[in-house]
């Protein structure tokens, strides 16, 4: 894919998956920043079947699990919208907890970070620890007959919620295993996209989601801007 992410109307079985994690992989499927349009940003997941589609995608649930969770929205539509609502709820609520978490890369401008409501975190951190608590209270564990043997706990034991309790396990283990000062969003005041990502570069310098993407749009939109005073200048 080339050319900026911000304002392709990608489908969801397209989307990059940058996050380094998939609870900031669910974060970016929202558009994020001001629509270059000036709607109401896109949502990626704009129903049950583009969920069940970036879910795999993602690695939260396998095909034969996708399949089952088709099934039982199929038979039960509601628990399809509800299942789709809890989701987005969940994303929302982990970007603004993340939001809060961010620092700026080394060498960018503090304005990159900081932008994250300390309250609305503090609020959104009840919002995900209820819906998490509710996937555990589902969850099972279940003996692994590996070599070693293992005892592991298994969220997603029901079908219609199968998807719903594997994004709150995924947005628990984010905030409490992943390196936080590590998380980064896509510039949005140099043009970038405002998704998030693990800076994983040995220096913790990466500014943006993809180079080919985001970075080089702005770069080549510097370039013309410098070209343009240039001309405009003395002689």
């Amino acid at each position: 894919m080339s050319g900026s992410i911000k304002g392709m109307m990608l489908d969801v079985g397209h989307l990059p998956l940058v996050g380094g994690h998939p609870a900031l992989d669910l974060v970016n499927t929202l558009e994020r920043g001001v629509p270059l349009d000036g709607g109401p940003p896109h949502d990626y997941l704009s129903d049950a079947p583009a969920l069940l589609r970036w879910a795999a995608r993602a690695g939260l649930i396998s095909d034969a699990e996708r399949d089952r969770a088709d099934q039982a929205w199929h038979d039960d539509p509601a628990s399809a919208q509800a299942g789709l609502a809890t989701v987005r709820d969940i994303r929302e609520g982990l970007h603004l907890v993340v939001l809060a978490t961010i620092r700026p890369a080394d060498g960018g401008p503090a304005d990159d970070a900081g932008e994250g409501d300390p309250i609305a975190a503090g609020a959104a951190l009840i919002v995900l620890h209820e819906r998490w608590a509710g996937a555990a209270a589902r969850a099972a564990l279940v003996l692994d007959r590996g070599d070693p043997p293992q005892v592991r706990l298994t969220y997603g034991t029901i079908p219609a919620m199968l998807i719903p309790d594997r994004v709150a396990e995924a947005a628990l283990d984010v905030l409490r295993t992943a390196d936080l000062p590590r998380v980064r969003r896509c510039p949005i005041r140099e043009g970038g996209c405002g998704w998030l990502f693990l800076d994983q570069s040995r220096n913790g310098s990466r500014r943006w989601c993809r180079m080919a993407d985001c970075g080089n749009t702005a770069k080549a939109r510097r370039l013309t801007e410098r070209r343009r005073a240039a001309r405009g200048g003395p002689p």
